[in-house]
C-alpha cells in the first residue's frame, strides 16, 4: 500500500500545538481525512482522526461527551468520575477511527504526512502563498447529489370492481 497524495491545511493559530489538517489516499483508492499534525515536545507528530467517546444521561438516556459536567437534553448534574473506567489513572476521552495496525505502517504515514507538512510550510512563506483545500467534496471528482422531486399526492380516483383487489379471484 502507497502513499498516493497527501494534502495540508495549515492552521493559523500560531500559539496552538496543532500545526495542520492533513488527508491522506492510498493507493489512489481510499482516503483518510482528518489526521492532524501537532508539536510535541520532540518534533511534529501525527495524531489519527479521533471521536469524542461519550456516554448516557442515567436521568433521560441522552448522549453526553465524558467531559460534560451536565445532560446537553435535561440538565441535570452528572457523575465527575464517567471519565474513569476500569480504574484508570488517566481517562480515555477520545478513540481512533482510522489508525494502523502496526508500526511500521504509523511511521510510514508520519513521515509522509510530516514531509508534506513541512514543505506546505515552506510553500506558505511565499507572498503568492494559496493554502490548500481540503473541504470534503471540492477536493475530489466526486458528482454533486441531484435533487429528485419528491411524489406528489395524486387524488385516489375511486376503482372500478373490475380494478379492486381480489375482484375475480378465487380462494385458494
Amino acid at each position: 500500500m502507497q502513499i498516493s497524495e497527501t494534502r495540508v491545511k495549515l492552521v493559523d493559530n500560531r500559539n496552538d500545538r496543532l500545526k495542520a489538517f492533513c488527508s491522506v489516499t492510498f493507493d489512489e483508492d481510499f482516503v483518510v481525512r482528518d489526521l492532524k499534525v501537532i508539536e510535541g515536545t520532540s518534533g511534529y507528530f501525527v495524531a489519527m482522526p479521533s471521536r469524542k467517546l461519550t456516554d448516557h444521561c442515567p436521568t433521560c438516556g441522552n448522549k453526553n461527551h465524558l467531559r460534560a459536567k451536565y445532560c446537553n437534553e435535561c440538565g441535570k448534574r452528572l457523575k465527575d468520575d464517567r471519565d474513569r473506567h476500569n480504574d484508570r489513572r488517566s481517562p480515555k476521552l477520545h478513540a481512533d477511527i482510522a489508525h494502523p495496525v502496526n508500526t511500521e505502517m504509523r511511521q510510514y504515514i508520519q513521515n509522509a504526512v510530516v514531509e508534506a507538512f513541512k514543505e506546505e510550510l515552506e510553500r506558505s512563506q511565499s507572498p503568492d502563498y494559496r493554502p490548500a483545500s481540503t473541504a470534503d467534496l471540492e477536493d475530489y471528482d466526486v458528482p454533486a447529489p441531484t435533487e429528485t422531486p419528491l411524489p406528489t399526492e395524486e387524488p385516489e380516483q375511486e376503482k372500478s370492481e373490475q380494478e379492486k383487489p381480489g375482484f375475480g379471484e378465487g380462494i385458494l
